[in-house]
């Protein structure tokens, strides 16, 4: 199944792709006024409507659920804009968005949202554990730490994006830092996506409201920032990643990669953009893969969407050309790869250690393996959400999806991203191809169809930044105002196998597998039957029916059936049992034949 696109149509795409170079000075934000502040709220308000839609879109009710989220958004937006004109005194800003709130001053970072808005975004439970996750409250209320990173010394860094600074967390002696950032705007607020570490002890964060990167010197705790090359259409400096000299930064709105030189003074700063082909679009995360190519996606969703691959290095080999006046025909620099189906969202993209292209998709269940050797894309699945994740109070869930958001590999050959709405941090092991979930404990009510928002065990905490050392992943809870560690190394309670490896099956037949459940202890409490699987958009869909019996505490006898109108091809079964806390499964490979 080979995506590649090339030739006049890679022509016709790549036109656009330049590549410029130029200083750029370091300064700091804008100050506090009117003009930046409202950019600030409305930019962000055009965001969270675009993902309104985006993840609304596979409810049975969409259009009613879509009114409910917009209606979140439009408050955020007037609120925001309230405090705005009460801060200015700009009456005009108070008469049309003040009405209705509530603000109950505290003097903390939870003066940035109304009364009751504070338990959705500020969120306030105790810090919770699980054999496997062990939460830490942050002491500052309402903080929604977002980008983290494990400095070598083994410290805990982590932006606070509702206060526009960084913290630091000793897991020795678990105790928190926070460094005020005196250039920050009073009451402003962002979304740092990507924070990494440099080797001369320095922390670079980005900072979307402002379309500023950041630096932290960690010995002499002092801030600087440095103004991100906006684009016409608007930027959103997101991901950010350190490599030798560079430091890598996508624009997710304003569709580029931008590369800073780390060589320069940070007042004299050089930096050069690849522009991405699809005009009016999101430019994703990135990787760097081993022959030194850059890795990154240009999609529109629901529309189309492109895997790029820049040769980094024979393009720099070539710039001296630039330099006479050669035209350098940068086409010559790219391949570019058609999304598959069910690839909407492309936000998560690694690298692993055989060059292979991870991706995951924030609009579904799946995620993607693309070989760039056979130039083929292989779709796997998450399990599905447990139901304290979403809650489904109404009953409108018909299809709960775990929207997988970012990736990491680590060096052990394994796959690890969040799945925002399952509460969930997956480690996928790559050869072997077996699925660990484990599931945060604190859950923010206010996020999922929950009955009762006042239980807590329901929702999601929005785990959107985490970082891998060794077998611990550290994480943040931007809803819950946590951070926490998973410790992968710790012993499972169960683990499972099939078996067979992979079944072939004609339309309309039943195959059955045995899947066995090995107890790491005789009592392992309850445990729950789950599966999914690629054979259709839905991943709950008719295309392949699954059903299950236990036949003892340790066996359970799954039955396969390929429907009479399913699609043939290869396919990814996933099987597994879970508890409370995990959730253990596998992946068979299954083939519908014509």
């Amino acid at each position: 199944m080979k995506q590649k696109t090339k030739g006049l149509l890679a022509f016709a795409f790549l036109g656009g792709i330049l590549l410029t170079s130029t200083v750029l000075f370091a300064i700091a934000p804008p100050a506090a006024t009117m003009t930046m502040e409202e950019k600030e709220v409305l930019d962000r308000f055009d965001f969270m409507m675009n993902a309104c839609v985006e993840r609304t879109s596979d409810l049975t009710n969409n259009e009613q659920a879509l009114i409910a989220c917009q209606e979140v958004a439009t408050q955020d937006r007037n609120s925001s804009l309230c405090d705005v004109g009460q801060k200015i005194g700009e009456q005009m800003l108070i008469d049309n968005y003040c009405t209705e709130l509530s603000l109950t001053k505290t003097g903390t970072p939870m003066d940035n949202f109304p009364d009751d808005q504070r338990a959705t975004f500020c969120g306030g439970s105790d810090a919770k554990s699980t054999s496997y996750v062990q939460e830490y409250k942050i002491p500052t209320l309402c903080t929604q730490p977002l980008a983290i990173k494990v400095a070598p010394d083994g410290n805990v860094w982590f932006v606070e994006s509702n206060v526009g600074q960084i913290a630091k967390f000793d897991p020795i002696s678990e105790r928190f830092t926070e460094f005020q950032n005196d250039l920050w705007p009073e009451g402003a607020r962002t979304m740092s996506w990507g924070m990494d570490y440099s080797s001369d002890g320095t922390m670079w964060y980005t900072d979307g409201s402002f379309d500023t990167i950041w630096r932290f010197d960690t010995i002499g705790e002092t801030y600087d920032a440095m103004s991100y090359p906006s684009s016409k259409e608007g930027s959103l400096p997101q991901k950010l990643t350190i490599r030798g000299s560079n430091i890598i930064v996508n624009d997710f709105t304003g569709s580029k990669i931008t590369f800073f030189d780390l060589a320069q003074n940070i007042d004299d700063l050089t930096y050069s953009s690849i522009v991405a082909p699809i005009p009016n679009s999101f430019t994703g995360d990135f990787g760097v893969d081993s022959k030194n190519n850059l890795w990154y996606t240009n999609w529109v969703p629901e529309t189309t969407g492109l895997l790029l691959k820049f040769n980094i290095e024979q393009y720099k080999q070539d710039s001296y050309l630039a330099s006479t006046g050669i035209d350098i025909p940068l086409e010559n620099y790219f391949d570019v790869y058609d999304f598959p189906d069910d690839l909407n969202t492309a936000n998560g993209l690694s690298v692993d250690e055989n060059d292979n292209v991870w991706i995951v998709d924030t609009s579904s269940s799946f995620f993607f393996k693309f070989d760039p050797n056979e130039e083929k894309f292989t779709k796997f699945v998450t399990s599905t959400p447990q139901k304290s994740a979403y809650g489904n109070s109404t009953g409108i869930i018909k299809t709960p999806i775990s929207r997988p958001y970012w990736t990491e590999t680590d060096m052990n050959g394994n796959l690890i991203f969040n799945e925002q709405t399952s509460n969930q941090l997956a480690v996928f092991d790559i050869d072997n191809e077996r699925l660990i979930e484990y599931m945060v404990p604190s859950k923010n009510p206010n996020w999922a169809d929950c009955e009762d928002k006042s239980k807590s065990d329901c929702g999601v905490a929005q785990i959107f930044g985490f970082d891998v050392i060794d077998d611990n992943i550290w994480f943040t809870e931007w809803a819950e105002n946590k951070i926490g560690v998973v410790d992968t190394a710790k012993s499972l309670p169960f683990t499972v196998n099939t078996n067979v490896e992979s079944i072939t099956i004609k339309k309309g037949e039943t195959e059955t597998i045995s899947l066995s459940i090995n107890p790491s202890s005789s009592n392992i409490g309850d445990i729950n039957f789950n599966s999914a699987h690629t054979a259709s958009a839905v991943t709950k869909s008719s295309d392949l029916l699954i059903s299950h019996k236990f036949n003892n505490s340790n066996e359970i006898i799954v039955s396969i059936t390929a429907s009479q109108i399913a699609l043939s091809g290869d396919y990814k079964l996933l099987l597994g049992v879970f508890n409370s806390e995990v959730n253990v499964s596998k992946y068979i490979d299954v083939i519908i034949e014509p």
